[in-house]
């Protein structure tokens, strides 16, 4: 296997979230890799640009960045120190923009949890992870939570 060198962990900050981030940063430290902890606030796709200067969610970033960082303490604070953790907080469409950060950053993997939705709740929420899955130019490994079900 190529050692790896940089991977990315998206996240939304739930509690299913957490098992792909915390693998990610287990790989981190068994491969010593580069960890981009990524969360995107998603502002759909019709309102506003993700640069425009007048989108109201851009008010949100410090408190999101606030919050990851506190995630990331709750959920893999024993990890943190170890592993070298960049902490990344965007607006968007949360699958482009970890489509777009993985090509920009050149990442070797992304590892992101999946949320086991099944049925018409997948019909109507979709999939971050499929869609990633079917655009990622690097590959990705898909964590389910033991507790997803």
């Amino acid at each position: 296997m190529t050692k790896l060198k940089k991977l990315i962990a998206p996240t939304d900050l739930s509690k299913l979230s957490s098992a792909g981030v915390r693998y990610a940063l287990e790989i981190g430290l068994e491969q010593g890799c580069e960890i981009i902890v990524y969360h995107v606030i998603d502002v759909g796709e019709d309102w506003f640009g993700e640069d425009d200067k007048l989108n109201p969610a851009i008010a949100l970033l410090p408190q999101h960045r606030q919050r990851l960082s506190e995630f990331l303490k709750e959920t893999c604070g024993d990890l943190l120190g170890k592993v070298k953790v960049q902490e990344v907080v965007e607006l968007g469409i949360p699958y482009r923009k970890i489509v777009e950060k993985a090509e920009a950053e050149r990442a070797d993997l992304i590892v992101i949890s999946t949320h086991g939705r099944t049925g018409i709740d997948y019909m109507l929420v979709g999939s971050v992870t499929q869609k990633v899955v079917a655009r990622a130019s690097c590959p990705v490994l898909s964590i389910r939570p033991a507790d997803s079900r």
